[in-house]
């Protein structure tokens, strides 16, 4: 039952389709086109009908057997799909055969798809759904904010082939790149995806394709730090070759034509005629209109201004005369009939012609030729230099009758590359100025060329200090509108790099750019009046002018002077020899005399004592005598008295780092990099900062650098770093003191935290530039911090987060152990531990806070054997012990001593028998001289020590005189005195 329900319910709907489309239309020929399904295995395909809108019509063809997948069409044809054959396109139409081609940008061409998206890096919230390419007639434009804006066109090849196109890309500050993936998103290998500045025209650009599908990207990402104007990358004249064969043929643009059928290309209309688009022929102006050449319309004449005509000089004619005459601008738009028009002035005018440039002289036939090799002039007469000097060779151009040889002036537009003409700087006796252009938006480009640079014999060469030549002009520019000139260097005219730009008026000014490279051959000035479109001679009045270009040491130059020489020999024929290293030549003599001890020799001026230049606090000269070097070792007097001793050389290495990170406006980020090569001797690495993101490849080195980063996920680069410029390139000195010459480094962008002082580094550049006029510098700090292990802990001023704080002096922070000095017995002290158990220990600590690194290091601990109190105490008491029964029995010694004494006088005495002039007389001759039998007696009894001393204290009186035993008759005798006393 449930199938039965089923089944009707599939008939019910399939009636219902039934009955739509029935309702509706059959298809004509206008609903659909056809194409081809893709190639099988064996090189076949099928042409299927595809309806235009769905659900529109119905009766769509069968689908058919196709051509052969090798089929293709030839130029000027198209494939007829109906017919399934090649046929001739119309006149007023163009075909490429096996390629396509977009040079109409009305609207976006089928098949190209744009998009905007934030750069990686950037706020999340920012709407870029409107920075896409967008279409303006002759061209497309990339988008100019803070957005990633990408272009993209998908193809199939059937065999090999190329995709071209011209590209106008004037501002670095948009990262603009080209790639080609396939339809596995893998990109194919190209020789650079990056696209070279193109400063002043349209570039050409091809990359080969291979067979299969190819999608095409033009990505552009704009990066505005300073949040400037920012001119967009312009695309034209897209041709993709390699395709099978196209099924329609392309309607020439207005302004071109094609006469005939099966036309390869359109071409365009000459000037005073136009075209509409899908022109056959190209139609005559009216008399009162013009047209410039490639024109879809006519536009009324103005009436003549002064803006219209310019005016330059004849060549000097065989009486030294030149003429000044007038001429229109060509092509010629501007009308005399108009009311209020002016006339062109009359032409003819003699004057007298200016002089030749220096190095040159004037011939019989008025012209100039430049002198000799060996000789020099003033611009009149050429004279050979003496014996002992050298022509000093260049190129200096200060008169300007006719324009030189190696210069060329010439005229580009951005809407047509190759719409050049000869009227763009002109000749005007004291300068060569920008007559006034076809077009207010033109490129007025004047360039000269060099053949290369050649050093003097008598100026000493060293890599780093020599200066290979240099170029000096001086220009003035009058401006009512936003006039830009711009000066490029590079290695011809069509790859160069600007080196300096001005914008708007600017007085007489001189300005001098230092040439590194002998491969940097070609200069270009150019001069551009306005950005205005659609503005045409409307600032025609607007103008540069040079007065003066001079370029030194030119291979195939002219002198204007002779330098004297150091003379090897006093003959005649004695040639030029540079002076020894270290010496400079004396005005006049050619005699070398050495420099003080210390100094280097200017590289520009080693002539007189004024070229020996002494080298700053703690620098040593290297051994070319052309710069100061620091061997990174210092000795630095503090004021307490004591020497500190610094070592930086773990700090030698260049050290790259970050600035914090920056946004622009619209929150995308990128930093400041620099790169720094603190000190070194000779054959050092210097520090280098390079262009990545353009072909020129531009690399600057020395000892400070820098150059912008923008992170790496928005270019598919690990690194992406852009307009890099020198900082320093000279030492300058190396000392305490926070000023140095011209340059300072106040203390209050980095308070210090202790009383130890930084060591600064000061750094010189000699590149000058517009806003820094003295050339730029630098100093770097070095602060003791033992607690900073890293060796790149460098960090910019708080109050001026770029590192700089006028644009021209950058500060940088360097805190390290290793900007300590090294330590020494005054950075230790000792402790001396109790004696325990007999053993002392002796610890040496570093003194606080800790204010060095390296040098000398902790002393080991020292342990010794010592004696404790207990036995001091017990020593003590022993020995006192002692020092009592010494003393005692020293005592005692001397009592019996004494006694024995007394005994003896007391004997004495009673045997004086009272007469103190008569001694007593022995009784018995058995006793000696100094015994009796007391004293035997006394010896002869053994008595204890104690015993004694009892006895002794019996034998005392009261009245405290002590007993003496004496003899018999001596008691005798007393006993009868005493008897008769009594009587």
């Amino acid at each position: 039952m449930q199938r039965s329900r089923t089944h009707l319910r599939h008939l019910l709907l399939g009636l219902l389709f039934a009955q739509t489309y029935a309702e509706l239309p059959m298809c004509k020929e206008s609903d659909y086109h056809f194409e081809y399904t893709e190639c099988d295995v064996l090189g076949s395909r099928w042409r299927v009908a595809v309806p235009n809108k769905a659900d529109t019509c119905t009766g769509l063809p069968d689908p058919v057997k196709g051509t052969q997948c090798t089929f293709s069409c030839s130029e000027g044809e198209f494939l007829d799909m109906q017919s399934q054959q090649c046929q001739k396109c119309a006149a007023g139409t163009y075909s490429l055969g096996t390629g396509v081609a977009f040079d109409e940008w009305d609207s976006l061409p089928s098949g190209f798809v744009t998009h905007g998206v934030t750069a990686n890096g950037g706020d999340s919230h920012t709407d870029c759904s409107n920075s896409t390419w967008t279409p303006k007639g002759d061209y497309i434009a990339s988008n100019t904010d803070e957005c990633t804006a990408t272009l993209s066109y998908a193809v199939s090849l059937k065999k090999p082939g190329t995709v071209s196109f011209e590209y106008f890309y004037p501002d670095d500050s948009i990262y603009f790149e080209f790639f080609v993936q396939n339809d596995q998103c893998q990109s194919t290998d190209t020789e650079s995806r990056w696209m070279k500045i193109s400063e002043s025209f349209f570039s050409k650009y091809a990359v080969e394709l291979k067979s299969g599908n190819n999608v095409l990207y033009w990505r552009t990402t704009v990066y505005t730090p300073e949040g400037s104007a920012i001119k967009p990358v312009l695309l034209r004249n897209i041709a993709i070759s390699g395709v099978a064969y196209t099924s329609e043929c392309f309607h020439c643009k207005p302004g071109t034509h094609s006469a005939k059928a099966g036309s390869a290309r359109c071409s365009p209309c000459p000037a005073d005629t136009f075209s509409n688009k899908g022109a056959t022929v190209c139609h005559q102006c009216e008399t009162d209109k013009y047209a410039e050449a490639g024109s879809g319309s006519c536009k009324q004449r103005p009436a003549c201004t002064n803006s219209d005509y310019f005016y330059t000089h004849t060549p000097c004619d065989s009486e030294g005369k030149t003429q000044l005459m007038y001429k229109w601008i060509e092509p010629k738009i501007c009308s005399e009939s108009v009311q209020g028009a002016v006339k062109l002035p009359a032409s003819g005018e003699k004057q007298t012609c200016p002089p030749c440039n220096p190095g040159f002289f004037v011939t019989n036939s008025s012209t100039c030729e430049p002198c000799k090799e060996g000789s020099y002039s003033n611009g009149t007469v050429c004279t050979k230099c003496p014996v002992g000097m050298e022509p000093v060779v260049g190129l200096e151009y200060k008169w300007w009758n006719t324009m030189p040889s190696n210069m060329k002036s010439s005229i580009f537009r951005r809407e047509f590359s190759d719409s050049e003409h000869s009227t763009a700087w002109e000749v005007a006796g004291e300068y060569v100025y920008t007559a006034p252009g076809d077009q207010d938006t033109d490129y007025l480009m004047l360039t000269l060329n060099v053949p290369g640079y050649r050093l003097p014999q008598s100026v000493a060469t060293d890599s780093e200090r020599t200066e290979l030549s240099r170029i000096t002009f001086v220009f003035k520019t009058t401006c009512t509108a936003d006039c830009k000139f711009f000066f490029l260097a590079g290695y011809n005219q069509w790859n160069n790099d600007v080196v300096e730009h001005w914008t708007g008026s600017n007085s007489k000014q001189s300005y001098s750019y230092l040439i590194q490279s002998n491969s940097t051959t070609s200069f270009t000035w150019t001069f551009r009046r306005t950005e205005e479109v659609n503005v045409e001679r409307k600032y025609g009045a607007d103008s540069a002018k040079i007065f003066s270009i001079h370029i030194t040491n030119v291979i195939g130059g002219v002198a204007s002077e002779c330098r004297r020489c150091a003379l090897g020999s006093a003959t005649a024929d004695s040639a030029c020899v540079p002076c020894p290293p270290g010496h400079y030549m004396v005005n006049g003599t050619g005699v070398c005399v050495s420099c003080p001890t210390n100094t280097f020799i200017k590289p520009e001026q080693p002539i007189g004592e004024a070229a020996c230049v002494q080298c700053g606090p703690n620098t040593k000269r290297n051994k070319a005598y052309t710069a100061c070097l620091s061997d990174c070792a210092l000795d630095v007097q503090t004021s307490g008295g004591a020497l500190l001793h610094y070592d930086f050389s773990p700090l030698v290495n260049v050290t790259g780092f970050h600035s914090s990170p920056r946004f622009t406006n619209k929150g995308l980020r990128y930093f400041h990099r620099f790169n720094l090569g603190l000190c070194g001797k000779e054959g050092r690495v210097q520090a280098k900062c390079v262009d990545n993101v353009t072909e020129s490849g531009k690399a600057v080195k020395g000892y400070v650098c820098q150059s912008t980063v923008v992170p790496s996920e928005i270019r598919s680069q690990s690194v992406v770093s852009a307009q890099p410029f020198i900082i320093g390139d000279s030492l300058i000195g190396v000392t305490t003191d926070t000023k140095l010459s011209s340059i300072s480094s106040p203390d209050w962008l980095f308070p210090a935290s202790s009383g130890l002082p930084d060591v600064i580094f000061y750094y010189k550049s000699s590149e000058t530039t517009q806003a820094c006029k003295q050339g730029r510098s630098a100093t770097v700090r070095l602060r003791c911090n033992p607690t900073v292990t890293a060796k790149d802990h460098i960090t910019l001023p708080s109050n001026c987060s770029e590192g700089t704080c006028d644009g021209c002096t950058f500060h940088f922070l360097w805190q390290s152990q290793h900007a300590c000095p090294l330590c020494t017995k005054d950075h230790y002290r000792e402790i001396v531990s109790a004696c325990v158990q007999g053993i002392q220990r002796t610890t040496y600590v570093w003194q606080q806070p800790l204010q060095c690194y390296g040098g000398e290091s902790l002393p080991a601990q020292i342990v010794s054997a010592c004696v404790t109190l207990d036995f001091w105490l017990n020593f003590g008491v022993s020995l006192g012990t002692i020092a009592a029964v010494l003393l005692i029995s020293i005592s005692c010694y001397f009592w019996k001593k004494t006694r024995k004494l007394q005994y003896k006088y007391s004997k004495l005495m009673m045997s004086s028998g009272g007469n103190d002039c008569e001694l007593p007389t022995a009784d018995s001759c058995a006793i000696m001289e100094g015994e009796d039998a007391e004293d035997e007696l006394m010896d002869l009894t053994k008595k204890s020590f104690f015993t004694k001393i009892k006895s002794y204290s019996r034998e005392r009186t009261s009245d405290g005189f002590d007993s003496v035993p004496l003899k018999s008759s001596s008691s005798r005798h007393q006993i009868e005195e005493e008897d008769s006393d009594d009587a």
